[in-house]
């Protein structure tokens, strides 16, 4: 066994982020941005070579996942293995609303009364309050909460580990508020309450899976012209 490096990108920006929707297990297509700011981040891993590619089981990541695959020029990458864990973030009964409108309905939830701002309402009651505020202000009480995104996030880490014990280096593709959350769990610049910055679509994170099962993040939300 060994450790992985593993690169987590963000999927390219879709219609539902243009439109300002909330965006978590639905899906709607990449838009021509999307895809442009894709190519600069397929073009900047083209001569990296992965043993292996994965991705989320939603359309928009399966595409972006499809985009640095074909990009590659050093790696041999068969069929793309889809995993339902590394999903974005499950918002219940909001999926597909008005982002904004969501957004202040979570807050009166949080009792904080009216804000549309979601850094706001994260700075003033914290991820995790505004992860069980979600769930509370979801009129089906669907939306994952802290403790059950938790849970999802130590699954995915376990599977991976599990996928890629002969893998050195993988290509990874999910969602910005997951990436996050990982982020803010496993990374070491975060301690593990306090928000941080969101990823960029198409921006890449990268971290250490070692041979133990520990993961670790050591580089967060960097664009193609960083990489």
């Amino acid at each position: 066994m060994l450790a992985t490096e593993v690169y987590l990108v963000r999927h390219g920006e879709t219609m539902f982020n243009q439109l300002n929707k909330v965006q978590g297990w639905c899906d709607s297509p990449l838009t021509v941005k999307g895809i442009d700011d894709l190519k600069r981040t397929a073009n900047a891993l083209a001569q990296v070579h992965f043993d292996n590619m994965y991705s989320s089981d939603l359309k928009r990541a399966i595409d972006t996942v499809h985009l640095m695959k074909d990009a590659n020029i050093v790696s041999e990458i068969g069929k793309i293995k889809k995993l339902p864990e590394f999903r974005e973030v499950f918002f219940g009964s909001f999926e597909g609303d008005d982002i904004d409108q969501t957004w202040d309905k979570i807050a009166q939830a949080a009792g904080i009364g009216h804000e549309t701002n979601v850094q706001k309402i994260i700075n003033q009651i914290g991820i995790e309050e505004f992860r069980e505020a979600t769930k509370k202000a979801d009129p089906r009480h669907l939306a994952e909460n802290k403790e059950e995104l938790d849970e999802r996030m130590i699954r995915a880490i376990r599977n991976l580990h599990e996928l890629t014990k002969n893998e050195k280096r993988v290509l990874v593709v999910s969602h910005g508020d997951f990436i996050k959350t990982l982020a803010i769990k496993y990374w070491n610049n975060s301690d593990g309450h306090h928000d941080i910055q969101f990823p960029n679509n198409g921006s890449v994170t990268r971290g250490i899976l070692h041979d133990d099962g520990r993961f670790e993040i050591v580089d967060y939300n960097k664009d193609a012209e960083d990489l």
